[in-house]
């Protein structure tokens, strides 16, 4: 079987993978080119695994039978895979344990105002004390899991020991609620979770059930003293909605690292934001520039692309296929 990579893969990541797969497996990792330069690798290839492949090397691959997406996020993908719907289409959760990292890494920048302080001894101002930017607790705390997948799940696992409180909400709940969450909740009793909330992580995918979920009334819930974490989906959250109640301090504080605007030009002064609105200028949320995946260096996070290698090979069924009609 044939596989083939659609980006320039280190040699590192080469010779893990070449050492993981099984024997009659060929990967072809081609070297940076054009679309065009991939199109003859692409007409035998029957697993493609890349980010966004070009239309015209799907139409070019007649034998691919899974396009496996290193990452989460597949809704840049539906609408290329509309004209083939008989390619699977599996996500990798190897990115997991980086994105709870980086979701639990901005609730303490956010509750110990790290950034604030950094500035201030950047600028030379030593030992303000709680004057200025005095630190929240956590201790006691309810912190709700919007999403409790891999992402929400190990989130979860590494705030257990910390005298907080976990509650959980997601699109269908099922079995018995996990012993680490005091209470959990599917998606039709949103705004009970949001009232139990006094700091809300949100790792949920973009999906037409999910954009917009969260806005005006729902973030008024969590109240003043809320605070928010987004690591899912910018679109989860209504722009607008944030801006304002982070700016009239209905809402205490965010951290961020999804946004709404993956293109954006320059303004006058040559900078670029990924938003519409203003979120530099507060004092109250932290800018994430959608890296909790980082770093892709790591070899052990590969470990889901290769078992699906591997099972496609086999011909057994795929880890973390998408549906289609979901979204994710």
């Amino acid at each position: 079987m044939k596989v083939l990579f659609l980006w320039e893969v280190p040699q590192k990541l080469q010779d893990y993978m070449k050492n993981r797969v099984d024997e009659k497996i060929e990967c072809v990792f081609p070297p940076f080119g054009e679309t065009e330069d991939l199109i003859p690798l692409a007409e035998d290839a029957e697993v493609m695994v890349g980010w966004r492949p070009a239309p015209e090397l799907l139409q070019a691959a007649p034998c691919v039978r899974l396009f496996q997406n290193p990452g989460v996020g597949v809704q840049h993908l539906l609408p290329l895979f509309e004209g083939f719907p008989d390619i699977l289409i599996a996500n990798s959760h190897g990115n997991t344990y980086f994105t709870a990292q980086h979701a639990v890494a901005l609730l303490l920048s956010l509750t110990n105002r790290v950034i604030l302080h950094h500035n201030y001894m950047a600028e030379g101002i030593w030992r303000t004390g709680d004057d200025e930017g005095a630190s929240i607790p956590l201790r006691n705390r309810v912190i709700g899991l919007l999403g409790f997948g891999a992402i929400g799940k190990r989130v979860a696992s590494f705030l257990s020991g910390w005298e907080v409180e976990l509650t959980a909400c997601k699109r269908k709940i099922s079995g018995e609620k996990p012993e680490i969450l005091k209470s959990w909740y599917d998606i039709g009793d949103l705004n009970v979770f949001l009232k139990e909330c006094d700091i809300l992580v949100i790792s949920l995918p973009h999906t037409p059930e999910t954009g917009g979920l969260i806005g005006k009334k729902e973030i008024e819930l969590l109240g003043p003293e809320g605070l928010l974490i987004n690591v899912g989906r910018g679109p989860v959250i209504r722009e607008e909605d944030l801006y304002t109640a982070l700016k009239e301090k209905s809402l205490g504080g965010a951290g961020i690292d999804v946004w709404y605007n993956y293109e954006p030009e320059s303004n006058e002064d040559g900078k670029k934001y990924p938003f519409n609105f203003p979120f530099q200028e507060l004092d109250n949320v932290i800018l994430s520039p959608h890296r909790a995946a980082s770093p892709f260096s790591d070899l052990e996070r590969w470990g889901e692309v290769i078992e699906n290698i591997n099972r496609v090979s086999r011909g057994e069924k795929p880890l973390n296929l998408v549906n289609r009609k979901l979204g994710y």
